[in-house]
């Protein structure tokens, strides 16, 4: 008898095909098969990924759908999870009132002081002033050298200069007194003429030091206690970088606002809190944990948070087919973190960097249209489907396939959406919990502090190490290694942090070093991926104490991650808990955890019959 089990993920849709002795239940694994999953999870959609992944597993073993005689699909959890990022306070420029910019080849180092003037209009100059030459690209470098040159022979006190083309270096080189230069001002109508102005360049592999100090920027435009306050965002924005320009207007102004993300109402069994997202992750998760078991979250009328709790409800009420007021929030995971902000009303669209809280929420209902699934599964493939065997208690049934397992034994499958994590005791009882917050959320928040605003990319820097391209025939990695090639690479490289994907080089197109990488990319995967982990397991393990769990087994996708294993057994041997990742089958690694329990579960119930 062949029979097929089907496991239907977030991200993947996983078959394995085996075929079993009746008489003496004997058991030959035939082969498996995995494809993306087609739609959302639960969903008719699911249909074309498990037909595409049956198709292709009976083709490599030269068999037909037809000799299938059943079909498993596991009761997929019926959850969904959504992710959102809530800044804390945002600062604005009125009138261009200060800007901070960091262009990445600025020319010349030092710091000026003076007023601007536009390089095109020169009427008026007193010698006896020092100015900050404004130029467009209505000029050439070469032209504007000739100009700034000149003004140098006629005794003009010209201390810096803002261009807006990325000709910093071409300018510097060819003036006969060097000063700092910023370029890449893409608005540069919109720079203040005949105001005060500084700008502050500093030598290669330095970082400024004037401009990204209040104190600093007080000392040079004489500020009040007042308006040295007022200049603090812009200060921030300018900490760790290369050059930076301020300019004060009169009757500009910063304003750094509370953006009013909203209050969470958490409703517990028996417990009701309530808590701003703007107090920060720790302090909403202390809330979550005291709650317990969640009934229920609502979000503050009006508010951002709110908006975003209304749409995941609706979204879920539309897939699954039943009334919004039904479908329930049964987790939230929060995190904190940094993201560059743009800086309204700035000039070359600056940033800043502000704090954030990253927010995972997990919604269920009480079923998903999987009957629909089987309905269709059956007339098009013309095969029995039997849909039965919690995901949970699945993935762990196929983990003990694992060499080196016993029980009790705990498994940790980290998806897109969610984390679950689920114990099999030896009496045969199994605990399951499912988190908010797993590989979509670590995504979202590497591509938001990393400001790539690419998602594609994030995900290839949370699954692959990267490295600096040195020459055209060497790159280093970020573990230091050195790696040579035969044949040069893309000039475009050089230079660059790329990521490290097989054979493949991807650019990050970013003024960011190898360590500001690692350190978000790991970060992350830390605040999500293990903070997860830690509560869930406290959650199922007796008495939450997690020295009662001999062994956690880590599948699915998520352990295929080229360092999430070695975090997690370096966490969870604090604990004496033997941990890694999995093997089913002694063949099959990670993968096919729940699909390989749903045929020994089958197995296991014509034992008992």
């Amino acid at each position: 008898m062949k029979i097929c089990g089907v496991d239907i993920g977030n991200s993947t849709t996983e078959v394995t095909l085996c075929d079993i002795n009746l008489l003496n239940k004997d058991i030959i694994y035939l082969g498996s098969f995995s494809v993306k999953t087609t739609g959302i999870k639960g969903t008719k959609d699911n249909v074309i990924g498990i037909r595409n992944a049956i198709n292709k597993l009976v083709k490599n073993l030269n068999i037909k759908i037809q000799d299938i005689d059943l079909i498993k699909i596991n009761e997929a959890a019926p959850v969904i999870g959504e992710n959102a990022m809530e800044t804390i306070s945002e600062t604005i420029i009125t009138d261009s009132a200060m800007i901070g910019h960091n262009p990445e080849t600025p020319g010349g180092y030092g710091l000026a002081l003076g007023e601007t003037i536009n390089l095109e209009y020169l009427n008026e100059i007193d010698i006896n002033k020092d100015y900050i030459v404004v130029v467009s690209n209505k000029f050439s470098y070469e032209e504007a050298a000739i100009k700034i040159n000149n003004l140098f022979e006629n005794e003009v006190k010209i201390k810096g200069a803002i261009l807006e083309e990325d000709e910093g270096v071409l300018l510097n080189n060819r003036l006969k007194i060097k000063i700092p230069i910023i370029d890449e001002v893409s608005n540069i109508d919109k720079v203040p003429l005949s105001k005060l102005a500084a700008i502050e360049v500093a030598e290669v592999g330095q970082t400024i030091k004037k401009l990204c100090n209040p104190f600093g920027i007080a000392s040079i435009f004489t500020l009040t206690a007042e308006e040295t306050k007022k200049i603090v965002p812009i200060a921030k924005g300018l900490i760790g970088l290369r050059s930076g320009v301020v300019i004060r207007t009169p009757q500009g102004e910063v304003k750094e606002r509370k953006i009013k993300a909203g209050t969470l109402k958490i409703i517990g069994k028996n417990l009701i809190e309530e808590v701003d997202i703007n107090t920060g992750a720790e302090y909403i998760m202390r809330k979550v944990n005291k709650i317990g078991e969640i009934k229920d979250v609502d979000g503050e009328k009006g508010t951002n948070i709110a908006f975003m709790i209304n749409d995941i409800k609706n979204h879920m009420s539309e897939i699954s087919e039943i009334d919004t007021s039904k479908v329930k929030i049964k987790d939230i995971l929060a995190v904190d973190t940094t993201i560059p902000l743009k800086i309204k009303g700035g000039i070359a669209n600056e940033t800043y960097k502000e704090k954030a809280v990253a927010i995972a929420i997990m919604v269920k209902t009480h079923k998903l249209p999987l009957n629909s699934i089987k309905s269709i599964l059956e007339s098009e493939l013309e095969t029995p489907v039997e849909i039965n065997g919690i995901e949970g208690v699945m993935a762990t049934i196929g983990a003990l396939t694992t060499p080196g397992t016993k029980l009790p034994i705990a498994i940790v499958d980290i998806g897109g959406g969610s984390t679950d994590v689920a114990i099999l005791e030896k009496t045969g009882e199994v605990k399951s919990i499912h988190l908010a917050g797993a590989g979509e959320l670590v995504t979202m928040i590497i591509n938001l502090e990393l400001g790539l605003n690419d998602v594609s990319l994030a995900e290839e820097i949370k699954r692959n190490i990267i490295g600096k391209v040195e020459s055209l025939y060497t790159l280093r990695t970020e573990a230091g290694e050195v790696k040579f090639f035969d044949k040069p690479l893309n000039p475009k490289l050089y230079g660059r942090i790329v990521v490290i994907k097989n054979d493949k080089l991807l650019p990050i197109y970013k003024n960011i070093t190898i360590e500001e990488v690692v350190k978000v990319r790991r970060r992350a995967k830390e605040s999500v991926f293990i903070k997860n982990i830690i509560r869930g397991l406290k959650t199922i393990s007796p008495m939450g104490n997690l020295h009662f769990i001999p062994n956690v087994v880590l599948v699915g996708g998520s352990a295929l991650d080229f360092e999430i294993p070695n975090m997690v057994v370096q966490e969870l041997s604090n604990y004496g808990i033997v941990s890694g990742c999995g093997n089913i089958r002694n063949s099959e690694g990670p993968r096919h955890a729940v699909s390989t329990g749903l045929v020994l579960h089958y197995i296991e119930r014509i034992k008992i019959k």
